[in-house]
């Protein structure tokens, strides 16, 4: 499919390189990142696409139960504020702190019936390479359109495209609950009775209570999941919850409490705090998971010297990576380490840091081998946590200015995040906060 310059209007200021593109930018990924992205490229009148692989958001709808950290300040992009605002709509209040269901149906759900036309849902990409060039040709390759195969059910369709910007994130792409990062057929026997997202335990509370549940991990999703279950345990009493976690100690995974800036994320840290004090979770830490084990009397699992369970339910929340499956015919680079773009890589190694902030950051720490091609929002940090959508808001902003030809804009990069209060190194590193 072949999407010209629409309306065969000027795409930016007259004369600059974006007026040259013969195709439109295709942004895969209709959530928060990929729609901000979309504002910002129609701010400049730059012709794009929206592919994605659901719904609007759909990766949101899964945690429309969840309240965000970040209060609505921080979760609205400035180009979709003006764009909404033009239709009358009005921004929540700047320091109300939204769920997920508010952040997709206040904000997001609007936000894209600004690109109708442009708009493709249930559009998965399975491919992407260059018009008549495998990975391997560099004869005129940076004047070849991109082609990108997409599957909608059985039916695959082509899209060209002159800059994709790759907005899909990671979540969806769980880690294993296996502390060596593989997925064995053990752990995949077992999908019933694991959860890799945070459950909505009010819904699906018949599914836990009064079971013995285990929840596996130590950011702020494994923390959602243990306050949910602790609620339920309320009212069903005979639930018994265990957490595991690989930390030396459970203060590790607490978090900044009350120096954390963003008040409801040191929150989290500060209830678990007081629950842990009375008896109402089992901790089990450290703790390494090597295998899953299915028994007649439950799941166990196995770890470096011992077995703990048996367990009903595991709730998995290790993390996410991210999909790089059909960039393969495409010239990029990752860290090997936390496969983040490269330049931001030591600014967020967990290995390093403890923060999770980042300095700002544009189009050209996000440059890639391939010629305008953009991995951003929560799949440019790989595998480290903590990402805010104020970072993703950014490079999307200096990315569309850069397709644009306004190489001031694009290098003026400015981005404020709040600190997590938690702020200090490992061995061998140097502090990220500012």
């Amino acid at each position: 499919m072949e999407l010209p310059i629409l309306n065969n209007q000027a795409c930016c200021t007259p004369g600059t390189s974006c007026c040259e593109m013969k195709y439109p930018v295709a942004i895969l990924g209709a959530g928060p990142i990929g729609l901000a992205a979309a504002a910002h490229l129609q701010t400049y009148n730059v012709p794009f696409i929206l592919l994605e692989k659901g719904d609007v958001a759909a990766n949101v709808a899964t945690w429309e139960h969840v309240r965000l950290f970040s209060p609505w300040e921080y979760n609205v992009d400035n180009a979709a504020r003006k764009l909404l605002e033009e239709t009358g709509w009005t921004m929540p209040d700047p320091q109300a702190i939204p769920t997920g269901a508010a952040l997709r149906h206040d904000y997001l759900m609007p936000l894209s019936e600004q690109f109708k036309g442009r708009l493709y849902t249930n559009e998965e990409v399975i491919a992407i390479t260059k018009l008549d060039a495998d990975k391997m040709k560099s004869a005129n390759r940076e004047a070849k359109p991109f082609l990108i195969f997409t599957k909608n059910n059985q039916a695959t369709k082509t899209y060209k495209a002159s800059a994709i910007i790759d907005a899909t994130g990671t979540w969806g792409h769980a880690n294993p609950a296996a502390s060596h990062g593989v997925f064995l057929p053990s752990e995949r026997k077992l999908s019933e009775k694991i959860t890799y997202q945070i459950p909505n335990v009010v819904v699906q509370s018949m599914r836990y209570a009064n079971k013995k549940v285990a929840v596996i991990g130590s950011g702020h999703s494994a923390i959602n999941s243990l306050l949910q279950l602790v609620k339920l345990k309320e009212n069903y009493p005979q639930t018994e919850i265990t957490w595991i976690l690989r930390k030396n100690q459970v203060e590790e995974a607490l978090g900044g409490g009350v120096d954390d800036e963003l008040a409801a994320r040191g929150e989290l840290g500060l209830k678990i705090k007081e629950i842990l004090s009375n008896g109402s979770i089992q901790v089990k830490t450290p703790f390494y998971v090597q295998t899953i084990l299915e028994k007649e009397e439950g799941v166990v699992l196995k770890g470096t010297e011992q077995k703990i369970g048996p367990f009903d339910e595991l709730i998995v929340n290790t993390g996410n990576r991210p999909d790089f499956s059909f960039h393969e015919e495409l010239r990029y680079t990752t860290d090997p380490v936390t496969e983040a773009v490269p330049a931001l890589a030591d600014l967020i190694d967990p290995n390093h840091h403890s923060c999770g902030s980042v300095p700002a950051h544009g189009e050209k720490e996000l440059r890639q081998p391939e010629p305008n091609f953009y991995i951003v929002g929560s799949k440019s940090y790989g595998r480290a946590p903590t990402f805010l959508m104020a970072t993703g808001y950014e490079q999307v902003r200096s990315i569309a200015a850069s397709i644009a030809g306004d190489t001031e804009a694009a290098l003026n990069v400015q981005l404020s995040l709040p600190e997590t209060g938690v702020c200090h190194t490992g061995i061998g590193g140097g502090g990220c906060c500012q």
